[in-house]
Parts: C-alpha cells; sequence; structure tokens
C-alpha cells in the first residue's frame, strides 16, 4: 500500500513538473514574438514627418521591437499595437523640446488593432489624411481619439469625412484644429453612432449648416458636448438643442452667440453642466430654468441678460455651482431664492445691480467655499449672514461700498479664508496688525485700515496699496519665498523693508512706492523682477550694477529718493528693455495714475519705463542706457547729471516721453532726435545745451517752456537764432572779415614783440659791454658827419642855384 501511494504521488509530482514546464515555454514563446510588421511599417511612416527635438521617439528604429517603443502598448499575446500615447507629459508642458512637432499623419489610424490613439497638447503644424479612408482602421475598434493642440497653435483641417469608419469611438477631441471649412461638421460626427463625448474647443466653428427640418440629430449616445472658446456668432436654433435627450454637459462659453435663451434648451432635462458665459444672450432667464432639476453647475455670467432673477433658481436643490454674475439684472434677491440650495458650493453674483434683501440674522441654508459679489451694492454694513460661512477659502467682495465692520467677528473671520481675500476698493477701517492671514491672494487696496502690516503666512499675491497701514515690515514676511507681486503703494510705512523681500526669490513685481522706506538697494534681489518701484522713499546709496542685469525687468522707477553716485557702467542685460519680446508670465496692469512732473504714466506690461528722477545722482550717463531701443519712458530729470546726449538716442524709435530737466547736460541737441516720431512729452529746460534745435516736425511741436532755462539754445520754438547762425550762407564775408582782422592784430603784435625784443637786445648790449659802447659812438659820430656834409653840400648848391 505504501509503495502504491509512493508510486502515486511521484506521478502526480511528474504532471505538475510538465504542467510547469510546458506553460513556462508558451510564456516564453509569446515572450519571443515581435511586434506585427505591418505596425512597424505604419509607425515608421508616421514618423518620417515628424520633428522631435528631444528625442522623445528615438527608439522607434528597426533595431528595437516596436512594442518597446516610447508611447507604444501592445497586447502581450498577439503582440499587435492597441495604444499610442505621444502626448508629453504634465511635468515638463513648459518646455519646448518636450513638444513633437511636424507632421501629424494619419496613416497611424490604419493600424487594425488600435484602440486608443492620445497625441494631444503637441505643436504639429501640419495633417495628412489617407487618400482612401476606407484603409483607416479597418476593424473599427478605436474608441478613444485625441488629437488637440494647445490654444496657441493651430493646424487647418478642411472636412471630417475621415471620421466616418471609426464606428466604435466613443471619445473625440480635436480641440485646438481650425475646421472653419468643414461647415457639415455636426452631420459628420452625427456618423459616430456610439459617440460618447465630443471637445471641439477652440476649432473656429463660425459656420453651421442645419436642416431646419431635422428636429433631432440623434446623438443616440452623446452625453458631453464642448464648444467653447469659438467663433460663433449666429443664433443658435431650436433644432441645435435637440442633440439628444441624453446629454449632461454642455459648454457654450465664449463665444459670440446672440439672441435669447433657446427654449428647446430646457427640454434637456438630464443636465447636469451648462455653460454659457461669455456671449451676447439676451432678455430674461426663462422661468423654465427651475425644471432642470439635476443641475449642479449653472453659468451664465457675462452676457446681456436682463429682467428679474427668477425665484424658481432656489429649486435646483442639485445645484452646486451658480454664476449669473456681469449681466443687467434687476430687481431684488432675497433669502427666497436660496431656500432649497442646501448644495450650494460656489456663488458668483458680481455686478448683478440687484438689491440684496436679507435679514439680519438671515442664515443661509449653504456653506460656500467660493463667494464672489463684487462691483455690488452691499454696503455700508458688512452683510452678517457671509459672517456664517465657515468653509469659505475665495472671497470677493471688492467695490461693494462697505465701510462698516463688526471688529470682533471680521478679524476672526478673514483669518479664517486660505486662497483668496479681495477686499479692495471700499472704504473698511480697522487695525489688522494683530492678525496672521492665510490667503495666498490677498488684495485690501484702496480702503481706510491703519496700524501695523498683518501677518501674512504664504501668499503670492499681495496688494496692501492706499491704505494709512504705518510702522516696518513684519518679521513674518521674510518667509514668503513664493511671493509673486507686492503692492504697498501709498502708506505711512517705514523701515528696511527690501532686507524683508531678499528672501523671495520668485518675485515678479515690487511696488514699495510713496512710503518712508529707507536703507540701500540691495545686490542679492529676485532675478524674476519685472516691475521696480520704489518711487518716493528715503533710499540712499548707489544703484548695485545687478540691477541693470535683471532680464524680464521692464519697468524701473527709482524717483524721489536720496540715491547718490553714478549710474553703473556695465553691461546692460535687460533683454525686455532691448528686445519686444514679453516674459511668459504677464504682469498685470498697475493703476499708478501718479502725477509726474508733467506726464503721467501707469505700469502696463507692454510699456518699458526708466525713471531715476528727483535724486542726487551725478557723472556722464553711461551710453548702455541710450541703447535699451525699446524703453518708451525715460525720465532722468532733478539730478546732477552732466556729458552730452549721445547720437544713439536716436535708435530709441518707441521713446514716448523723455524728461532731463534740471541736470548740467551740455553741447548741442543731436539731428538725431528728430526721427523720434512717437515723442510726445519732452522736457530739455534748465540745462547747459547750445546750438540751434534741430530742425524737424517733432522738436518743433513742443512749447517753448520745455527749452527754457538754456541760455546759448535758440531755434524754433524758441526766438530765433541770430542772423549770422541762420543763414551761413550769407555771413561768409563777414567772417571773412573778421579773420582778416584777426590776422592783422596778430601781425601788429608780432611786430611789436620783435621790435622790442630788437632794441633791449642793442640796448642791452650797449650798456653792458664797453667795446660795443665805443663802437657804437664811433658810428653814431660817423653818420652824423656824414649827414653834416651831405646838408652843406645841398645848402650850397642851392645857393648858388
Amino acid at each position: 500500500m505504501t509503495t502504491l501511494t509512493t508510486q502515486m504521488s511521484l506521478l502526480l509530482l511528474l504532471l505538475l513538473s510538465i504542467t510547469i514546464f510546458h506553460r513556462s515555454l508558451s510564456i516564453n514563446d509569446h515572450r519571443m514574438v515581435s511586434c506585427h510588421e505591418k505596425d512597424r511599417e505604419i509607425l515608421l511612416t508616421f514618423k518620417k514627418g515628424i520633428i522631435d527635438h528631444d528625442g522623445r521617439i528615438s527608439t522607434w528604429t528597426t533595431e528595437n521591437d516596436c512594442c518597446s517603443w516610447e508611447g507604444i502598448h501592445c497586447d502581450n499575446i498577439t503582440r499587435r499595437v492597441t495604444r499610442v500615447e505621444l502626448s508629453p507629459p504634465y511635468y515638463v508642458v513648459d518646455e519646448q523640446s518636450k513638444y513633437l512637432k511636424g507632421e501629424m499623419n494619419l496613416c497611424i489610424l490604419k493600424l487594425e488593432f488600435l484602440s486608443h490613439l492620445d497625441l494631444n497638447n503637441n505643436e504639429f503644424n501640419k495633417i495628412s489624411i489617407p487618400s482612401n479612408h476606407q484603409n483607416i482602421t479597418h476593424a473599427s475598434k478605436l474608441f478613444f481619439l485625441d488629437l488637440s493642440i494647445s490654444f496657441s497653435h493651430s493646424l487647418h483641417m478642411d472636412n471630417l469625412d475621415w471620421l466616418s469608419p471609426l464606428s466604435s469611438l466613443k471619445y473625440l477631441n480635436l480641440s485646438g484644429i481650425d475646421l472653419h471649412k468643414e461647415t457639415n461638421w455636426l452631420q459628420a460626427v452625427k456618423k459616430i453612432p456610439s459617440l460618447l463625448e465630443l471637445q471641439l474647443q477652440n476649432c473656429n466653428l463660425n459656420n453651421l449648416v442645419l436642416n431646419p427640418s431635422v428636429e433631432y440629430l440623434n446623438f443616440s449616445s452623446l452625453i458631453i458636448l464642448d464648444l467653447s472658446y469659438n467663433n460663433i456668432t449666429f443664433h443658435l436654433p431650436n433644432s441645435f438643442f435637440n442633440l439628444t435627450k441624453d446629454i449632461t454637459y454642455l459648454d457654450l462659453s465664449h463665444n459670440h452667440i446672440p439672441g435669447e435663451i433657446p427654449s428647446s434648451l430646457l427640454n434637456l432635462r438630464n443636465l447636469r453642466h451648462l455653460n454659457l458665459a461669455y456671449n451676447q444672450l439676451r432678455g430674461s432667464i426663462p422661468n423654465e430654468i427651475g425644471q432642470l432639476a439635476h443641475i449642479e453647475t449653472l453659468d451664465l455670467s457675462r452676457n446681456m441678460l436682463s429682467g428679474f432673477i427668477p425665484s424658481t433658481l432656489g429649486n435646483l436643490s442639485s445645484l452646486y455651482s451658480l454664476s449669473i454674475g456681469y449681466n443687467n439684472f434687476s430687481g431684488e434677491i432675497s433669502k427666497t431664492t436660496f431656500s432649497k440650495l442646501n448644495s450650494l458650493d460656489s456663488l458668483d453674483l458680481s455686478s448683478s445691480n440687484v438689491l440684496f434683501q436679507f435679514d439680519f440674522d438671515w442664515v443661509p441654508p449653504f456653506q460656500l467655499s467660493t463667494l464672489s459679489l463684487s462691483n455690488s451694492n452691499l454696503g455700508p454694513n458688512f452683510p452678517s449672514w457671509i459672517y456664517t460661512q465657515n468653509s469659505l477659502e475665495i472671497l470677493d467682495l471688492s467695490s461693494t461700498g462697505i465701510s462698516l465692520v463688526d471688529k470682533n467677528k471680521f478679524a476672526r473671520f478673514i483669518e479664517r479664508i486660505n486662497h483668496t481675500l479681495d477686499l479692495s476698493n471700499n472704504s473698511m477701517m480697522g487695525d489688522l496688525s494683530n492678525l496672521t492671514l492665510m490667503g495666498y491672494d490677498l488684495e485690501l487696496s484702496h480702503n481706510n485700515f491703519t496700524g501695523g502690516l498683518p501677518n501674512i503666512a504664504r501668499a503670492y499675491f499681495v496688494d496692501f496699496s492706499y491704505n494709512s497701514f504705518s510702522g516696518p515690515i513684519p518679521h513674518s514676511w521674510k518667509k514668503l519665498k513664493d511671493l509673486l507681486y507686492i503692492n504697498l503703494w501709498c502708506n505711512k510705512l517705514s523701515g528696511e523693508v527690501l532686507v524683508h523681500l531678499s528672501q523671495s526669490t520668485q518675485l515678479l513685481v515690487m511696488n514699495l512706492g510713496e512710503n518712508g522706506f529707507s536703507g540701500f538697494i540691495p545686490i542679492n534681489m529676485s532675478q524674476e523682477l519685472e516691475v521696480v518701484i520704489l518711487r518716493g522713499n528715503q533710499f540712499e546709496g548707489n544703484i548695485p550694477t545687478q540691477l541693470f542685469n535683471l532680464p524680464s525687468l521692464f519697468h524701473l522707477d527709482l524717483a524721489h529718493n536720496k540715491l547718490s553716485g553714478s549710474i553703473p557702467d556695465c553691461t546692460y542685460n535687460l533683454t525686455h528693455m532691448i528686445t519686444n519680446h514679453l516674459g511668459s508670465w504677464i504682469s498685470p496692469t498697475i493703476d499708478l495714475f501718479q502725477k509726474g512732473h508733467d506726464y503721467v504714466y501707469q505700469v502696463q506690461p507692454d510699456r518699458r519705463t526708466i525713471d531715476l528722477s528727483v535724486n542726487r545722482f551725478s557723472g556722464k550717463v553711461p551710453m548702455e542706457l541710450f541703447r535699451l531701443v525699446q524703453v518708451q519712458t525715460l525720465n532722468l530729470s532733478h539730478n546732477n547729471f552732466m556729458g552730452t546726449i549721445p547720437k544713439t538716442i536716436g535708435g530709441m524709435k518707441n521713446l514716448e516721453s523723455l524728461d532731463l530737466s534740471n541736470n548740467m547736460f551740455y553741447g548741442e541737441i543731436p539731428e538725431s532726435m528728430s526721427v523720434l516720431n512717437f515723442l510726445d512729452y519732452l522736457n530739455l529746460s534748465h540745462n547747459n545745451f547750445n546750438g540751434k534745435i534741430p530742425t524737424g516736425t517733432q522738436l518743433q511741436s513742443f512749447d517753448a517752456s520745455c527749452y527754457f532755462g538754456n541760455p546759448n539754445l535758440c531755434g524754433a520754438p524758441l526766438n530765433n537764432c541770430s542772423t549770422e547762425e541762420e543763414n551761413p550762407k550769407n555771413v561768409t564775408p563777414t567772417r571773412r572779415n573778421e579773420d582778416e582782422d584777426s590776422i592783422r592784430e596778430s601781425l601788429y603784435l608780432g611786430m611789436g614783440v620783435g621790435f622790442a625784443v630788437g632794441f633791449w637786445g642793442i640796448c642791452g648790449s650797449l650798456f653792458l659791454l664797453r667795446k660795443w659802447r665805443h663802437a657804437y659812438y664811433r658810428f653814431v659820430d660817423g653818420v652824423g658827419d656824414k649827414i653834416y656834409v651831405t646838408f652843406m653840400v645841398m645848402m650850397n648848391s642851392f645857393k648858388r642855384n
């Protein structure tokens, strides 16, 4: 019995070993199978038109199995290509080399077992479509197709007929491809019966042909439709919204759609997301909108809608986000409008022109994370119901007329907001010095806040301008390493602020103007700075060389300080003041309407400015400063600069404002200034310029006061120069006479000097040398005797005659 059992065990072990060995051979056999030769050829054909700077598809060679190529996925058993994913990784989306360029050859759709193709966010500039569309995806297994490109680039496609064989397609994204020549795009897409999601953003769909007799386009499966950022300028007929009864997501925002909200839109009872923002829709919101029972996101903002806001909005119990701001609504809003909105998380009623009628003790049925009521009439009291919103992350109450706040509630409330706090353009008062603000975006400008500045935990955008804050910068601000923007313009602050901001290595905009800050400008400022405004403070010392080596700097204002020394004579690396290139991050416009000497300026991303006026600078202005050809405003007035204006100033052809007044510049105004055709403001007064103002329409168009204080300067618009200076051809004889008089005076002077030298040379010798004196006397006696004899002879002869 034991022997039999042993034999059975050995037999089972042998069978198990054979099975494992067979499976191992089978797996190895599968691994040895390479990709299909036909798939390899199609992929190599697709590769031919691609420009790949980064070598992302460098593995696509005949030496490698195509199933191991970058972005290629094959079936583990058949080794046929099923997925192609060549979109750039999101974490390097800003690196230009990561994009594929060149030709997008849709021959890749001939891969018979391809189910997923993702080429999105590359920079192809050409699309090639096979002539025989039937060769595309024979088995029609493709269900995911994304050929979208970024908004900054555009491909052109004349028709969508090549889509017809893709009968299994569920997801289609052609965003960014110009389809303006395809007027039947909606009918072309209709031929794909299984389509669930259609993304056609930024496709320039300004042409559409719809058959008015067709009630439904019969998109039996379509759930998501995004046609945003197109150039749709025509009225949308009712039939357009009869696409399908099952659609849940519809985005038509950022177009130019006119007319009223079509009534058929309200038949889409399964809608969960509806976005009609940034259009030209008129009329009122239909009362029937309350029948969209499943709606979660409703955005009708930035249109021209009017009338009353319907109370039926209060029936949308599933509503999560409501945005209807920036329209022309009227009437009142009360708690009835929000009575059933228990799920509401985001509310935007900005610029609505409605009256908010809420009881003082009203507690909303919702807890918002986002609330925007900007440009609304809420004041003068801070709405008490807002204090009940304990989950707010974004609050925008800018320009709402609020002046009175509950000090205790207000302080605790704004400390809880951890993302965006915008209370700008109000008249709020209070001392915030004991608070610690947690938001990333802090905008408190144009209020009446007093006391010290609040502590800040982690902000990247800070605007506390136009308040009455005083004292130094809090030490907690030293930790703001991610700070991008700071504006403290027009407060009563003091201390050495730049020491605290030297750790903010990402800083782009720094506006500290019109305060009482002091100290020196450090050398270790952020290398990313685009705007530096230190105007109207007590800064002193020299300008560090590093300030003129900030490649992104386009606005430099150091006016009205105590800075001294000369402007650094170095190689300026101010790239944005030499080229017309703007940075990737565009600085916001700073409303800085500060009256300068005689002009008003505004900080804008496309305007280059250098203002060093009203300081104690001296010495010559480096030539490099006049080679910043993109500068539009240059102000060096009220300093002690000297030297001449170089001829290279004529290369600053974008110059619109030039102020060199109240310095010690001298010499003639260069002729090259007459070609500065954009010059709108000029002040050269109170210097030592001489000669004639160059003739030209531009320089003669300014008032005479622009040239006052230069006594040796003449020409229009000043008094005319003398006749000799104005007519050089006529003054030639006079100048010749003046030259002859000068020569004659020189001759007489030379003769006098020669006579004196000769006389004293002889007389001195007679007095000092005895022999010379005796010889001289003998010579004189001899000459006298000869003269006497000659005279007597002449007299005797005269008597005889």
